[in-house]
């Protein structure tokens, strides 16, 4: 149980830290969110549980194909600030758009090869 509070605790800590120093430099913050610090942690986290390296392998290479489809609600939510919507709005839109491609990666995926 203290293994898993600690998971959850450092993870929450990288969230609020990039928060703060987003507050004083929003690009900065931006780089820090953009680095892969959560994937890495679930990575070490992963192998310290299961010592797995056909599990890893997996997991590894499905998270860059979910990456993927995750990236263009990074330019759709600016957009949609930019012409004026409301940020609630426009982080439901950039969500909502980001579930359709998760869907469409799972769905169309495999048929190329993919594994997820």
């Amino acid at each position: 149980m203290l293994y898993l509070i600690l998971k959850a605790a450092l993870s929450g800590v990288i969230i609020a830290a990039i928060s703060e120093i987003a507050r004083k430099s929003p690009g900065f913050a931006a780089l820090v969110a953009s680095l892969p610090l959560i994937s890495i942690l679930g990575m070490i986290w992963l192998w310290r549980d299961t010592r797995d390296a056909a599990r890893m392998a997996s997991h590894v290479e499905a998270t860059f194909w979910y990456v993927l489809p995750s990236l263009p609600m990074f330019l759709v939510i600016p957009a949609l600030l930019r012409r004026g919507l409301g940020f609630w709005p426009a982080l439901l839109a950039g969500c909502a758009l980001t579930i359709g491609l998760y869907g469409a990666m799972m769905a169309v995926g495999p048929r190329f090869g993919v594994k997820l």
